[in-house]
């Protein structure tokens, strides 16, 4: 059975477009088939549906990584272990 198709004409802001259309893209997708997803799971849910978002950290984990990564490149702004148990001793202090 063949599934017919209409046209939807939605107004919106300028800027929200684009930064949900960057968004979109990053997840592989185009903003038609970003709309059918979630018509669709507003459907299935009765409401809606869930949350779509990058997996973006926050500042402070940004933070954390950064100061991994210098750690790596400088491993003398970081302490080394040989013994386990002697770190976590000192951990759990």
């Amino acid at each position: 059975m063949a599934r017919t198709t209409t046209n939807m004409n939605i107004r919106m802001d300028k800027e929200v477009k684009e930064q949900a259309q960057q968004i979109f893209a990053q997840l592989g997708m185009d903003m038609t088939t970003a709309v059918n997803v979630f018509l669709r799971q507003t459907i299935r849910y009765n409401g809606f549906p869930f949350e779509l978002r990058l997996d973006i950290p926050n500042a402070e984990t940004m933070a954390a990584i950064q100061e991994v990564q210098q750690m790596k490149q400088d491993p003398s702004l970081g302490k080394s272990y040989t013994d386990v148990e002697e770190m976590m001793k000192e951990l759990l202090k």
